[in-house]
């Protein structure tokens, strides 16, 4: 709530015009509708007249209620639900999929389907009827995510996450097929992420960003058309939960994903190294090479200790046999 005393220089000057100048975060529409809405008050007694002239030592009051979030539609978008129950739904998104409305990607989200799927069932999380999202993969990321259908499977599901299966339960599995192959079984990266400080749409390892820790393990090595390491498939579990976590820790001790032009744009001559069917399936492939495979967590309800593991998509596989058939 923002009060205002018209000056003496004011005096006798339309209401809108001072709202205007002492009031120059809100948009003259804004003012308007506020005006319209009685959220405008002079003396405490509401005006709903933009040109109603004010005299000096008016006090005028401005109420700016919250922001009120547009109610994502229903959209009838298909599902490959892997489980189901009163408290949670787990899908295997596939690739292209955005999780969450936004800028861009108004419509055709996971939300909207969420919404078409089981609308009738979700009880009100924060007060709306919505799915409760507690954890996000990008758009091109393919795998198993789980949504929380009522308040109480939200609380639960968002501390179990926040806590990053330090004292629980939680498990987050993701395959990734990367650039070069370690030179050991198996590692750490411990390293802080935070926005880029340049390009602003990408995340980076700065020393001023957010804790970030990504365990990997070497499950598979792929070789060129020189019988050279060319590539390699990755196991990897998350002990924290950044954005692009896993494509900029990998990118970061220099083995980026497959595919990925945001953080491995330098390594697309390594195609040149591999055979013509996995340069062909490469092409084909469109999106990083990673997908989130392996899901465990205590039931919100049961306190049921539940596990998940999914199957490459399509795309990888053929991808995997590509180059492993090189070898």
């Amino acid at each position: 709530m923002l009060s205002i005393t018209v000056a003496g220089d004011e005096g006798s000057v339309r209401l809108d015009r001072v709202l205007a100048v002492r009031a120059p975060h809100l948009s003259r529409s804004r003012l308007k509708a506020l005006i319209l809405a009685g959220e405008i008050s002079l003396h405490d007694a509401p005006v709903r007249d933009p040109a109603y002239h004010v005299a000096a030592g008016d006090t005028i009051t401005i109420r700016v209620p919250p922001a009120v979030a547009p109610e994502p539609a229903a959209e009838n978008i298909p599902l490959d639900i892997v489980y189901e129950d009163d408290d949670i739904i787990v899908i295997d998104k596939p690739s292209g999929l955005v999780v969450h409305p936004a800028a861009g990607h108004e419509t055709g989200t996971l939300v909207n389907a969420l919404i078409a799927h089981c609308g009738a069932s979700l009880s009100g999380i924060g007060g709306v009827k919505r799915p409760g999202i507690v954890h996000r993969l990008d758009k091109d990321t393919t795998g198993l995510m789980v949504a929380a259908k009522n308040d109480r499977a939200h609380a639960s599901l968002s501390a179990q996450f926040a806590d990053h299966g330090r004292t629980g339960a939680l498990r987050r599995g993701y395959l990734a097929f990367v650039w070069g192959v370690p030179n050991r079984q198996r590692g750490t990266v411990d390293a802080p992420i935070d926005r880029h400080p340049f390009a602003r749409e990408k995340m980076a390892v700065r020393d001023s960003g957010r804790e970030a820790i990504t365990h990997w393990e070497l499950l598979q090595s792929f070789n060129g058309r020189d019988g050279k390491p060319v590539a390699a498939l990755l196991a990897c579990q998350l002990e924290t939960g950044r954005t692009h976590q896993i494509r900029v820790h990998l990118a970061h001790i220099g083995h980026p994903l497959v595919g990925d032009g945001v953080y491995g744009p330098g390594f697309k001559t390594k195609a040149n190294a591999i055979a013509p069917a996995a340069r062909q399936a490469l092409a084909g492939l469109g999106r990083q090479a990673l997908h989130a495979y392996l899901l465990t967590l205590e039931h919100p309800a049961s306190g049921e200790i539940m596990h998940w593991e999914g199957a490459l998509p399509e795309d990888l596989v053929l991808l995997q046999n590509a180059f492993a058939a090189a070898d």
